[in-house]
């Protein structure tokens, strides 16, 4: 199965300029845990609660912060015509729960999640995606 047969279609992308309450907000109105923030129609970032939490909140940062001060700028990203059980085995590789997925021409198209991974792929796949995700350790843990 390819990416763009289990991906969300309908994106919502913050500006970097954007304060970090706006895209709370639009993260509260979509439910989801990420977006992804473009400038000039290429995909700059992404900004999760995560980051809201760790980078603004526990930093005394207030909610007019822009996006830009918090968000993640090295993006990792698929291609919609990717094998998704390829795609779910990077995910646990590099410990992500989501990424942006692109087309050829580096145009944002949707987000491929674990959840999308565990609804179209079989459960040794998504098994194998979600405990590489969960393992303690890499870049993202907490002291």
């Amino acid at each position: 199965m390819r990416v763009s047969e289990a991906m969300t279609r309908e994106v919502r992308i913050a500006n970097p300029g954007q304060s970090i309450r706006d895209v709370a907000k639009i993260m509260a109105d979509i439910d989801a845990g990420a977006v992804p923030v473009g400038e000039d129609d290429r995909l700059v970032g992404m900004i999760t609660d995560r980051d809201i939490a760790i980078r603004a909140v526990a930093l005394g940062k207030g909610p007019d912060t822009p996006v830009r001060e918090v968000m993640s700028t090295e993006v990792k990203y698929v291609f919609d015509d990717e094998d998704l059980e390829h795609v779910a085995k990077n995910m646990g590789d590099i410990q992500v729960r989501r990424l942006p997925v692109v087309n050829r021409d580096k145009r944002l198209v949707g987000i491929v999640s674990l959840g999308d991974v565990a609804q179209n792929e079989d459960k040794r796949t998504s098994g194998k995606a979600i405990a590489g995700v969960s393992q303690r350790g890499g870049k993202h843990q907490q002291k």
